[in-house]
């Protein structure tokens, strides 16, 4: 499509669309296309976007895809204040809340109670109908402004419907779904990461990371619970939620006008019963004053609204016995405690097992085995142990203490200085870390080798086929035909048996020729680097462009990248300088594997043609992405680090002085942003 006029139609039109299902699916809850049908459409709009940027829009539907960078997140001055709720357990208290009302409130009044979600408070700023600014609630009087990063958040409207006014400044809740939450943490935990502790601790984490993309794949959601101004559509807080609905803004169906409190309790009891069965957190319910004019009479004190409460329910909890604790060994080494539990209820699941994070935990909770121990939901998902009924104690019980040594290896563990994690330094020949090494390296979002399953990993392990992810690759027929192995299904308690036939072993040899073609960044994330993540390893493909580059540089090159903070610097050095890690790396790329970065598809230009050229450091008008795509474009080749054959070094601010040292030590030119641009347009 060439054609300028059609194109802006058809953006225009893909625009609409979009806006419209959203709606359907986020506010209506009636989804009105497939998810394929609506990515298509969301790809189409970004292609057409991309060829025609004339056309861009600041709140297209394209942008909740992220790719923004901030490096700042400015103080921004609330112009309505954000106060604060008060909070109570008791019912006691949400009667003297009503009877103060009844008494300072001349004529009848009415109450809506509202769900307390446990995520992150934001206030959205919309003019003529488009989002401009969203700002976190801080400290109340001034937050963070984080408006690129939610964007992505596809529940918060772009653009509103049936003519809002020319300004409103609308408060919600961000949060994060229960089941983006778990995926999350699985992703952190298989990259040898800290897990988030609970999803609204994750939630806000998220909202303030520096590259809107990764927020976006947070999966993070919102509604919105109130309106912020003078000239408010209603008189009251009901009528106004009604406005924010036919504007398009996702507001609760969990939201009840009570004509008194006696109408209160009951919605209080319901939800209490509810909330384990929610795909997302409440910590209570906020019970308010209706009318406005009645608010506003009510007043505030210096932190709260007079005329609103929460009433905060009591973490589900639950007392049952710690039978033992057993130490698990993930892929990267690290050794995670687990309490075993005498199984018990809680809020709607039976409990068996307990994280008990670190070594720190154990010592603070003081356990024995044997102990009665009291175990909640963290967050109403995770369940851990929060206390322990000392009176309970077996006087001749053993105290747990976490373990000195590898439970798979026996080799004697480490501690990173500063750190809470305890691991096996023996990552070459742990059984462990390498069954979980091959395993991360097979996944469908590593390496892709599907016909290679869990099972199967082990059985090749177990029978000394293969004792490394290098090993995969010298794998033939012979190898593999007529293996066999029989295991106990843990869902049925039969006998079945895992078997090397002929179909099978064809599939896995044609899985493994396969994996070849899988790109760079892939790749390096297949290696499992402590630390290194999907979205970091792109990045760090993206940066250095092949893995000479990433293996030669230094703490300074490495924290230059976005997002690499030291901690998962020095963890790439030390795979890199890992005995054994090298060999592997030799024996990848002897098989066939992609250590480089593809070629980019079309160069603009060729005044940099050949020339050799490193980026370091933050740039005013390009990210360092950036930068590195317009001098590929134009003919150049990005190196990670410099050498004598480096021909430029573009320097950006905060950049390593180590860096520039070597450049002028190695009469290497160093030029700015613009001097780069100037090159190029006279070139």
């Amino acid at each position: 499509m060439q054609d300028k006029k059609k194109a802006k139609e058809r953006i225009e039109e893909l625009r609409r669309l979009i806006n419209d299902h959203n709606y359907r699916y986020y506010v209506l809850a009636r989804p009105g296309i497939s998810d394929y049908d609506y990515d298509m459409l969301l790809e189409e709009l970004i292609s057409l976007e991309s060829k025609f940027p004339e056309f861009t829009d600041r709140n297209s539907p394209s942008q909740r895809v992220g790719g923004q960078i901030t490096k700042k997140f400015p103080a921004v001055r609330h112009r309505y204040p954000m106060y604060s709720l008060a909070n109570t357990y008791s019912k006691e208290e949400v009667l003297e809340f009503d009877r103060r009302i009844r008494k300072d409130t001349e004529n009848s009044f009415e109450y809506v109670c509202e769900l307390k979600y446990d995520g992150v408070a934001i206030s959205l700023t919309y003019e003529n109908g488009e989002l401009t600014r969203a700002v976190t609630r801080g400290d109340g009087l001034q937050g963070d402004e984080i408006t690129n990063n939610i964007k992505t958040i596809p529940s918060i409207p772009l653009k509103l419907m049936n003519e809002p006014p020319a300004e409103i400044e609308v408060r919600g809740e961000i949060y994060m779904p229960h089941g983006s939450f778990m995926k999350l943490n699985e992703e952190k935990e298989k990259n040898g990461e800290a897990p988030f502790a609970n999803p609204r601790n994750a939630a806000a984490g998220s909202l303030k990371l520096q590259d809107s993309s990764v927020v976006a794949k947070r999966r993070l959601e919102c509604f919105i619970y109130g309106l912020a101004g003078d000239n408010l559509p209603s008189g009251n807080h009901w009528g106004s939620i009604q406005a924010l609905i036919r504007w398009g803004f996702r507001v609760s169906g969990d939201v009840r006008k009570c004509t008194g409190i006696d109408e209160v309790f009951p919605f209080i009891e319901e939800y209490e019963k509810k909330r384990g069965g929610l795909p997302f957190d409440i910590d209570g319910v906020v019970v308010k004053v209706n009318a406005y004019s009645q608010q506003e009479k009510l007043g505030y004190t210096s932190k709260f609204p007079r005329w609103a409460i929460a009433y905060k329910y009591k973490a589900e909890r639950a007392n049952t016995r710690l039978l033992d604790v057993s130490f698990q060994v993930g892929r990267t080494g690290a050794v995670t405690p687990v309490a075993v539990l005498e199984p018990v209820l809680l809020a709607g699941s039976t409990v068996k097992r307990a994280s008990l994070y670190n070594a720190d935990k154990i010592e603070e909770l003081g356990l024995y085995y044997n102990d009665m121990v009291f175990v909640e939901k963290g967050g109403d998902i995770i369940p851990k142990i929060v206390g322990v009924d000392t009176e309970k104690r077996d006087h001749s019980a053993r105290k747990v203490v976490f373990t000195k040594s590898c439970p798979e290896c026996g080799t004697e563990l480490v501690r990173e200085a500063g750190g809470s994690v305890h691991y096996c330094p023996d990552s070459m020949n742990c059984p462990m870390q390498i069954r979980g090494r091959v395993e991360h390296f097979i996944s469908r979002r590593a390496m892709n080798i599907e016909s290679l399953g869990q099972g199967k990993t082990e059985l090749l392990i177990t029978k000394g086929v293969i004792n490394n992810i290098a090993d995969l690759y010298r794998l033939g027929y012979k190898d593999l035909i007529g293996l066999e192995k029989e295991f106990s299904d843990t869902q049925t308690g039969k006998k079945r048996k895992i078997s090397f036939r002929e179909k099978t072993v064809k599939n896995i040899l044609e899985a493994i020729e396969g994996s070849k073609k899988v790109p760079f960044e892939r790749v390096l994330y297949s290696l499992g680097i402590r630390h290194l993540g999907e979205t970091m390893a792109k990045k760090l493909a993206q940066h250095f462009g092949d893995i000479d580059s990433i293996r030669q540089a230094g703490l300074d090159d490495l924290v230059a990248v976005n997002e690499v903070g030291e901690k998962m610097a020095y963890s790439i050095i030390t795979y890199f300088k890992t005995p054994g890690n090298a060999e592997i790396i030799k024996r990848l790329r002897e098989a066939g594997l992609n250590f480089r970065i593809s070629d980019k598809d079309t160069a603009v230009g060729s005044a940099l043609k050949g020339k050799s050229i490193v980026v370091s450091g933050v740039f005013e008008k390009y990210s360092r992405d950036g930068i590195k795509e317009l001098i590929e474009k134009h003919g150049g080749v990005v190196k990670g680090s410099i050498s004598s054959k480096t021909d430029y070094l573009v320097a950006g601010e905060k950049m390593g002085p180590e860096k520039r040292k070597k450049a002028k030590d190695l009469n290497v030119p160093v030029i700015s942003e613009k001097q780069l641009e100037n090159m190029l347009t006279e070139g």
